[in-house]
């Protein structure tokens, strides 16, 4: 049965000497791997298609296993995002971690919009530390993971001096910090940012501007609440932390 689809191209793996599996990440179906017969050859029909990152159109021969890829129309290409390592880095793991954290052919509508919105804000020159940190603020609820940033995790409180505790799973009021001996100090606008974050309809994403400290405060949070209860040990991350410390350096 032909079907067409909304997707994104979010991981692609050689298959032969001329074949490509490009795995989608579709409006429709969520996440679906299909086989792009000859995209490797540069003549292809299927090959600007199949390359990561890719937004468009897709017509799929869908069976019982594995679909082929017919036709790809682009609508967009992401160029700004693959003409720059630094931007491929923070949008390679925005792909990983969206590949790691759904199950196959489970739609979900929102999470498609997200990714999309998220990809979107890269290549149109948005801060990438921001836009990636409130992906994934955003992508705790799919894996099961809810931060308490709207009072303390302790006793509710909702005014004060804030610490994030990794440990209860969310901040801590002045009174309660002394539970857990091992509580990041976070600053207000951090705190406020991370609330913010978790928050935000993706749609409404300005070209928001952080200090340089207020994100290094953001990343340390958001890293520790991830290696703590995710599960995921991603290779992106780690080269886009490798990516992080040589731009520091320029």
């Amino acid at each position: 049965m032909l079907e067409k689809c909304e997707g994104i191209v979010i991981r692609t793996n050689d298959y032969g000497e001329t074949n490509k599996i490009a795995t989608l990440f579709t409006r429709e179906w969520g996440k679906t791997g299909v086989m792009a017969r000859g995209a490797k050859k540069p003549n292809s029909r299927l090959s600007a298609v199949t390359q990561l990152f890719t937004y468009g159109y897709f017509l799929i021969q869908r069976g019982r296993g594995m679909g082929s890829l017919q036709q790809g129309d682009m609508v967009q290409s992401m160029r700004s995002i693959r003409e720059d390592i630094f931007l491929t880095a923070y949008a390679s793991y925005i792909a990983e971690l969206t590949d790691k954290c759904t199950e196959e052919k489970k739609s979900n509508p929102f999470l498609f919009e997200l990714l999309f919105k998220t990809l979107q804000h890269l290549d149109e020159g948005y801060d990438p530390d921001i836009i990636v940190n409130i992906y994934e603020m955003k992508m705790m609820n799919v894996i099961g993971l809810y931060p308490v940033l709207d009072r303390c995790v302790n006793c509710g409180n909702t005014e004060g001096v804030f610490a994030f505790s990794i440990r209860e799973g969310g901040i801590l009021c002045h009174r309660c910090i002394g539970i857990d001996p091992y509580h990041l100090k976070v600053s207000a606008p951090a705190i406020k940012l991370l609330r913010l974050f978790y928050l935000l309809d993706p749609s409404r994403v300005g070209n928001i501007s952080v200090k340089e400290t207020t994100k290094a405060e953001l990343k340390r949070v958001i890293t520790a609440y991830y290696e703590e209860y995710s599960g995921l040990h991603l290779k992106t991350k780690k080269f886009l932390d490798q990516m992080d410390n040589l731009k520091d350096k320029l």
